[in-house]
């Protein structure tokens, strides 16, 4: 494929406004900035860019708490390559590809109106898909993988501006690496993601005793009694400095179930879901109330445990069935700071526990839930949950609120465990530790070197986390 149209990119390089992501975490002031409208001209911008010894970043929500996307060079946005390209159907198997910048609340409206969706979503869908899948974007539910696990094949645009097409079978290096790989080894332009039918979930929202949950962890994942294990996907909310939590149960009905609730959800009309959707959802968890309840915290420290106990007490049971993406996904307004670790699930009720002694033994006061999901072993090469079924513990702060001390002792609780961090999420680790929780790290890195020997595509972070190009 050609690198470039003879005229070069058609893009003005003066336009240097600074860059800073969602949670106000990292922050850039690129040389050049760029927003490509098709492929070839994102792969002459690349080239260009390289060509002129800058380094080059793709940003898409910057959703990423972490300084991913940043850079002193060209920073590319990618919002224009988010076409759905081809649906392909054979046999069982149905494979969507699309622009690498698609946004993933667009993608589950093309999908919900081709009649699939995703089999698995996290909870947040303002990220594109490159930025999704490059961080280890990840839903819940012991027996499904993160975002990544379902891609089937990417397109690359290399530092030359060549455009590579790799997929499990064909540039086996190169898929690997892509399609979790914080863009170290090239720019996506276009990704191909295994689908399924579209399908609906009956959600089960309940506070529970802490005591309740832990006991229910203790059975195992292939346990269809045990609250892992008996549901499709489940998660849970605890409140520090109380022993009150909130569950999230959801399951698949059956045919006849689906069919009598399809019909009944196109009879009631579309707000029947916003209006079946949880105050946890919609505002404790989210929004208004709890960017008050937040900010008292932050302004009388000494309030927040009653504070989150009354949180707690106000949650009331509610169950919905709506269409998959709308049960995963839930709107975030209040702004805050995460870290959030993977352990192997055998260690998670340890991991709480400990959590729980030390934020009682030091006196810090957080007001935001600790959040739990689970996920399944896969081999993606950089996943968190690579080769191990695991258990994901994220500890957020109020963006107001200092969260270092916090998080630098869950950090050290975790690494008692093995814990890897989310690349996407607020983390001290650097490359020779990291080195040592992944088994393909090194092959990892040997794909890096060789698709980008001249570090075009790394940044101050990738440098930390993956190690300089050697």
């Amino acid at each position: 494929m050609p690198a470039a149209p003879a005229d070069g990119p058609r893009t003005a390089d003066d336009d240097v406004r600074p860059w800073t992501n969602w949670a106000r975490t990292a922050r850039a002031t690129p040389r050049r900035r760029a927003a490509p409208r098709d492929e070839a001209e994102l792969a002459a911008h690349v080239a260009r860019a390289a060509a002129d010894g800058l380094h080059v970043r793709a940003v898409g929500a910057g959703h990423s708490f972490t300084p991913a996307a940043v850079t002193d060079g060209l920073l590319l946005d990618l919002d224009r390559l988010g076409a759905v390209e081809r649906v392909e159907r054979e046999g069982g198997t149905t494979l969507v590809t699309v622009g690498a910048g698609m946004r993933l609340h667009r993608l589950n409206e093309v999908l919900a109106a081709a009649g699939l969706a995703m089999p698995n979503l996290g909870d947040i869908d303002r990220q594109s898909v490159a930025g999704a899948i490059s961080t280890g974007t990840h839903g819940t539910g012991a027996r499904l993988g993160g975002l990544a696990t379902r891609v089937r094949g990417v397109r690359v645009v290399g530092p030359d501006g060549q455009v590579r097409e790799a997929t499990a079978s064909e540039d086996t290096g190169l898929f690997e690496a892509s399609r979790l790989g914080l863009g170290v080894t090239g720019v996506l332009s276009a990704v191909t993601l295994e689908v399924v039918p579209a399908f609906l979930l009956r959600a089960q929202e309940e506070p529970w005793p802490l005591e309740r949950v832990l006991n229910g962890l203790a059975a195992p994942d292939d346990d269809p009694d045990g609250l892992v294990g008996g549901n499709d996907h489940v998660e849970f909310y605890w409140f520090p400095h109380t022993r009150r939590t909130l569950t999230k149960r959801n399951n698949r009905l059956a045919p006849d179930e689906e069919a009598a609730e399809l019909e009944r959800l196109r009879t009631s009309g579309p707000g029947a879901v916003a209006r079946a959707r949880t105050w946890l959802d919609e505002e404790l968890l989210s929004n208004g109330a709890f960017e008050l309840v937040n900010r008292v915290a932050t302004a009388v420290p000494r309030l927040t445990p009653r504070l989150n106990a009354v949180s707690a007490r106000a949650l009331a049971p509610r169950t919905y069935v709506a269409p998959s993406y709308q049960v995963f996904v839930t709107s975030r307004r209040v702004r805050f700071r995460e870290m959030e670790y993977a352990v192997p699930r055998e260690h998670l009720v340890d991991v709480l526990t400990a959590i729980d002694r030390w934020l009682e033994r030091s006196g810090e006061r957080v007001p935001f839930p600790v959040e739990v999901r689970f996920a399944a072993a896969d081999d993606v090469w950089l996943s968190t949950a690579h080769a191990r079924a695991t258990a994901y513990v994220a500890v957020h702060q109020y963006a107001r609120l200092p969260h270092e001390r916090y998080f630098d002792a869950v950090e050290g609780v975790v690494a008692e465990v093995g814990g890897r961090p989310h690349w996407g999420k607020l983390h001290g680790l650097d490359a020779a530790r990291l080195r040592e929780l992944y088994p393909r790290f090194d092959d990892f890195i040997a794909v890096r070197d060789a698709v980008d020997p001249d570090g075009v595509f790394a940044n101050a972070y990738t440098d930390r986390v993956l190690g300089a190009v050697r």
